[in-house]
């Protein structure tokens, strides 16, 4: 929680040394106003986010408390967060631009759009909707809740590196159950305003409640891994002592939460749609707009799906002929292709290993490469590794973590393995160049290896940016490397990301604007031949969890593309350069990098 005595009285001296000014009559110094204001901002943040805090390596020091603590995420901490958000929307609108640089100024914009955002999210009053996470109307589901991110978090990412973090482990541990039982509060509270989630999504999140609450503790694998570590320092005990904690206290709290799931059941429906949610229309233009950075409505985002599936469509249809597969609608090509014997791993455990294998080998191969495209490179590397098993059902197909801003550890890339099926080797390659280099991690990794840009900024993300800039790279490999030269069902499967981006920017607008059912949606994608039957399931899951987060990917390389076309018709346009240009801000609302790159 904030220390709001140390705010009382940083907000006492500052107002001591605004009353000074003009006795003293110094130039105003808007930017060192407005970076005072921001950082004050990130460092509130911080405190308020322990799980942020050791995200980025800041939990030392005179933040080392936080290595021992969760976030709250009770009633009363979402409620301060609603009156925050107003409050800092107001600031940033009062706040006088006139005097500030161009790097100022960028840093009002970048914060006025989250800010803006953040504010009118804090007019729903249900879910998550202030941004932070995984926004979307239930606080609990398949993807997201306490249940789903502090195993996974205290996993892979808690250092245990003396004593002191691995009592800090344990200390997270007993502060898992309270976490639990606040969101189990939150989630019967808005289900008294109305909002359930469809069945399927009550479904799956109770079945993988189950699935967590029926495992051996000492089976965890963030138990396991506090016991490997605390046993290479010597230490012993920790991993009995874990296991005693999630028996006595979590599994409990889960039990709790299942039971509130259970009488949940009975009021689902099974419409997909947030239009039945209060204020559902207006919910999901917040939604859209939070997600793209963008002003543009259901209808103009549905329209661009559909045009880009249709010449997308085209592209592989064509090389699909080329390659004398000509028979059937293209996505009954690729469904073929998909499930050619040839193009699939074992889905063992040995054949897992060996996929993972793979994809690191080529992330090596590429690296070479790089600087035939790119000014300036991050130093941190990046790892591939599975997505733990036990949040695998309910878990995207892959996800980038970046590496903290010390660069303590590298980039980690995990693929969602409960089926190899789902990853056909012609598909594999342009993931791994989304996930990895050039895509997730080259922008998050420079980005916060930056020491030009303030720690705010360094820490920054905004989704339509970040996955627009990895499905632009995927096209850097695709075009500018050429790694597809001697590999066209390899270009095939790049072309495949992006109708899969395309025919989300249509399933997410279908469900949640114009009233598609969730059958409808994945018959759709699985038709298109984005997606195997199998996957498009768990993706049109995934976008009635957190609508308009799946719109952010296309949207966002649009306009990334939009920006290259417009460069290069300029005399002396140069790649490299215009790259650095893109990333050297760091990630930033569409808007705000339009403007930056046609000033």
């Amino acid at each position: 929680m904030i220390d709001r005595r140390r705010l009382l009285i940083s907000a006492a001296a500052g107002a001591a040394a605004v009353a000074a000014g003009p006795v003293i009559a110094f130039a105003r110094d808007a930017d060192g106003e407005l970076d005072a204001l921001l950082s004050r901002w990130f460092d509130e943040d911080i405190e308020d986010s322990p799980e942020s805090a050791t995200n980025l390596g800041l939990d030392r020091g005179e933040r080392a408390h936080l290595a021992s603590k969760l976030s709250d995420r009770s009633a009363a901490a979402w409620q301060d967060d609603r009156i925050r958000a107003l409050n800092r929307w107001r600031t940033l609108q009062a706040f006088d631009q006139g005097a500030l640089s161009e790097a100022g100024r960028i840093n009002h914009a970048v914060a006025a759009f989250r800010a803006e955002t953040a504010a009118t999210g804090a007019g729903f009053d249900y879910g998550s909707t202030m941004g932070g996470g995984r926004m979307g109307p239930y606080l609990v589901n398949q993807l997201t809740g306490a249940y789903f991110t502090v195993p996974d978090f205290l996993d892979t990412q808690h250092r245990v590196e003396d004593r002191d973090g691995a009592e800090a482990f344990l200390a997270r541990l007993a502060a898992f159950a309270p976490s639990v039982d606040a969101e189990t509060e939150r989630v019967r509270a808005d289900a008294g305003k109305g909002v359930v989630p469809p069945d399927f999504i009550l479904d799956l999140t109770s079945g993988q409640l189950n699935a967590l609450a029926a495992q051996p503790a000492g089976d965890m694998a963030m138990i396991r891994t506090l016991e490997r570590k605390a046993a290479a320092l010597g230490l012993s005990g920790y991993g009995d002592r874990a296991a005693a904690l999630v028996e006595a206290e979590v599994k409990p709290a889960l039990a709790r939460q299942i039971a509130a799931f259970e009488t949940l059941r009975p009021r689902a429906v099974h419409d997909a749609s947030v239009r039945r949610l209060p204020e559902g229309e207006a919910f999901y233009a917040h939604a859209l707009k939070h997600w793209t950075t963008t002003t543009l409505s259901a209808d103009e985002i549905h329209r661009i799906g559909l045009e880009q599936v249709a010449e997308i469509s085209a592209s592989i249809d064509a090389i699909l002929k080329a390659q004398g597969r000509s028979e059937g609608t293209v996505g009954q090509r690729i469904d073929a292709l998909n499930r050619d014997p040839a193009q699939l791993w074992p889905d063992t455990d040995a054949g897992k290993v060996a996929l993972i294998e793979s994809l690191n080998r080529q992330v090596q191969a590429l690296k070479p490469r790089l600087p035939e495209v790119f000014g300036r490179l991050p130093r941190a590397d990046v790892e591939v590794r599975r997505v733990p098993p036990a949040i695998e059902a309910g878990a995207p197909g892959g996800y980038y973590q970046g590496p903290p801003l010390d660069g303590s550890r590298p980039g980690a890339y995990y693929i969602n393995l409960r089926s190899t099926t789902n990853w056909p080797k012609f598909a594999l390659p342009t993931l791994t160049y989304h996930e990895a280099s050039p895509g997730h991690h080259l922008q998050v990794a420079l980005q916060r290896e930056t020491d030009t840009l303030p720690p705010y900024r360094r820490a920054n993300g905004f989704s339509a940016y970040n996955e627009g800039w990895a499905l632009y790279a995927e096209a850097v490999a695709a075009d500018d490397l050429d790694v597809y030269a001697d590999d066209p069902l390899g270009r095939v499967g790049f072309l495949m990301s992006y109708l899969f981006r395309a025919v989300r920017l249509v399933v997410d607008t279908g469900m949640h604007h114009h009233g598609w059912s969730r059958e409808r949606a994945v018959e759709y994608m699985a038709a298109s031949g984005a997606k195997p039957l199998n996957a498009a399931n768990s993706e049109i899951n995934r976008y009635v969890s957190m609508p308009g987060q799946a719109c952010a990917y296309k949207i966002g390389h649009t306009v990334i593309a939009r920006l290259r076309a417009e460069a290069a018709a300029r005399p002396g346009f140069d790649l490299r350069d215009f790259h650095d240009r893109v990333l050297v801000n760091g990630s930033a609302p569409l808007a705000v990098l339009e403007q930056l790159m046609r000033a």
